[in-house]
């Protein structure tokens, strides 16, 4: 029934296109979804674009990565010491209050096109997972941590054995998260960079050429992408509501 639905809601919004296409009834400013659909023919049919989606999702995947990396490095540091929590806390805080769009200038301007997307996308996604693996480890039951601490001291072992397996659920609907949002902002820093053989490269060139049913078949692209990372992680959170 609820594919029903949602069958019914996509449908509704392409009639809504085309009653749009027909009203404002000028190819240039909103093109007719058959324009679109050849316009994805057309960029299915050419080698080039899988070159350029394929190097968009490598910038995002080593991103997201980096980010990983050092987001549960500190994470799990914030969580088991509290005075670190503290130190960290403020520059999340900065991460999270400066505008992408201020971000995104000022780094392009310091690191050039090609390496500010990878570092503008960390920025982005890096306090997500920091603060997905703080708050697994603060809402571990403190009797099982006592319990552990009892039979064994070495806080290396706690964290293979006690901390990561309990804060994993944390983690990984941490990292989808940040492949659905740091998608959206590097292709905006691709696009504001002009970052060679890239999606955001492909969606400016084809808005200065007036390529517009380009736009939108990129766009329409962009959007399967990230509602694929959506049905990822609702699925996710699916199964962990079953085991709990």
């Amino acid at each position: 029934m609820k594919y029903k639905y949602r069958l019914l809601s996509w449908l509704t919004l392409l009639m809504l296109w085309i009653i749009l296409f027909f009203v404002i009834d000028h190819r240039l400013i909103l093109p007719s979804p058959i324009d679109v659909l050849l316009a994805l023919g057309r960029l299915a049919g050419e080698g080039s674009s899988f070159a350029i989606m394929g190097l968009t999702l490598i910038r995002l995947l080593i991103s997201v990565l980096a980010s990983a990396f050092l987001g549960i490095a500190l994470g799990l540091i914030s969580g088991i010491k509290k005075k670190a929590s503290e130190w960290i806390h403020p520059y999340i805080t900065l991460f999270r209050t400066i505008p992408i769009l201020s971000i995104i200038v000022i780094l392009i301007i310091i690191l050039g096109y090609q390496v500010a997307p990878y570092v503008i996308t960390f920025f982005i996604v890096f306090p997500i997972i920091y603060q997905a693996t703080e708050d697994g480890i603060l809402n571990i039951d403190i009797s099982l941590v006592d319990a552990y601490r009892l039979e064994e001291h070495h806080l290396k072992i706690a964290v293979k054995e006690l901390y990561l397996p309990l804060i994993k659920p944390y983690i990984v609907l941490s990292l989808l998260q940040s492949f659905g949002l740091g998608l959206k902002v590097l292709v905006m820093a691709e696009f504001l960079a002009q970052t060679k053989t890239s999606m955001g490269e492909a969606l400016y060139l084809a808005k200065t050429n007036l390529n517009y049913d380009q736009v939108f078949a990129w766009t329409i692209i962009l959007i399967l992408i990230s509602v694929i990372f959506e049905s990822l992680i609702t699925s996710y959170r699916k199964r962990m509501l079953e085991l709990t």
